[in-house]
């Protein structure tokens, strides 16, 4: 039998492969409600070992992209019920990806309300807004300290709607440039006061949002994605950057949380995380290591029989293969994805990707 259709069976969680569906937000909701369709599609995939939502807005300011689902209100809570009920019903495990874009945005797409950020710096780079032209990245609010509290607590607010809605469990989004990624990354932080400056302030606030978390919805409901070397939304690399991802890990090992989930990016065919990385991580935390980025059913089973991962994520592959663990099982050919489709439309290149089994 292949690595990636054993089960992974601990103390904290039992899967029945190692096989998961990537958080990837395909932009299918309305007013941060998860549509008809998206019933549909998460059910489609339920035989992953664990499906990863989209990433859900926090609050109403909290979503990067438009039609992006969120978990802060009773409409979208009940639509995810709906959701984890199918999913659960076909025998799946699902996961919620909570998220705060910060800086990342534009105030006509985050309900008129500004961007905010760890410091008042700008993304140079324009995205894409409701009446269907580009605009640049607004310039976001600095958030005052005496405010941080008010975002650590939608975390965990977003958390506890989670555990009340059925999640089996919450993956807490500190990649990609996001709020979080923003706080530990000293080119888009240069806060001077406890958030900012050394490599523990930077990481206050991810710690902050963690221990509120672990605290309410428990430690082994907790997942985290994280992108260390990744270079996106201006953030590109700096000094202290391999330091500062292992002191997240240490951290994150004390705390005790279920996973890490690093996202990895290829690029001229050189993978963003350096393997001598992954290949450390395990020194530093202990739990269940995931990763996701560019792999090929093949290279997935490679880096599951070194051991250095214990699950792997596919985003593009679950796109377009509903079935996938039933194709990996039968050795089937996998189907090719739209690019097109991937982030606007209803039920085309969505749900109606046709199963081999």
């Amino acid at each position: 039998m292949k690595k990636i259709l054993s089960p992974l069976i601990n103390e904290q969680i039992k899967l029945h492969n190692r096989i998961v569906m990537a958080p990837m937000n395909r932009r299918r909701a309305s007013n941060g409600i998860p549509s008809e369709s998206m019933v549909t599609y998460y059910k489609q995939r339920s035989s992953a070992g664990l499906i990863i939502t989209d990433n859900l807005a926090i609050s109403s300011n909290g979503g990067a992209y438009m039609d992006t689902p969120g978990i802060y209100n009773d409409d979208q809570k009940r639509a995810w019920k709906k959701i984890v009920k199918e999913v659960h019903g076909k025998g799946g495990k699902i996961f919620a990806q909570l998220v705060h874009s910060g800086r990342i945005g534009h105030p006509s797409i985050q309900n008129g309300e500004p961007l905010i950020a760890p410091s008042a710096i700008s993304v140079n780079e324009t995205i894409l807004t409701p009446d269907q032209t580009y605009q640049p990245m607004a310039k976001p609010l600095e958030i005052p300290i005496e405010q941080i509290h008010i975002w650590i607590n939608a975390f965990k607010e977003a958390a506890l709607n989670a555990v009340e809605v059925g999640f089996d469990g919450v993956e807490i989004h500190a990649a990609h440039g996001f709020l979080i990624d923003q706080f530990i990354n000293p080119l888009s932080n240069i806060r001077t006061d406890k958030y900012g400056g050394s490599i523990e302030n930077r990481s206050r606030f991810l710690f902050e949002v963690m221990q509120e978390v672990v605290a309410k919805v428990g430690k082994n409901k907790v997942g985290i994605r994280l992108s260390p070397f990744r270079e996106i939304y201006d953030l590109t690399s700096y000094a202290e950057e391999l330091a500062t991802h292992e002191y997240i890990l240490e951290q994150l090992q004390k705390l005790g949380v279920l996973y890490i989930h690093f996202s990895n990016a290829i690029s001229n065919g050189k993978p963003s995380i350096p393997i001598s990385f992954i290949h450390n991580a395990r020194q530093y935390f202990k739990n269940i290591i995931m990763i996701a980025g560019g792999f090929t059913v093949q290279t997935a089973e490679e880096i599951l029989q070194a051991q250095h991962v214990d699950l792997v994520a596919f985003g593009k592959l679950y796109i377009s293969n509903p079935d996938l663990v039933e194709r990996i099982e039968h050795n089937a050919p996998l189907a090719k994805w739209n690019e097109d489709t991937f982030y606007h439309g209803s039920e085309e290149g969505y749900i109606d990707y046709p199963r081999a089994f």
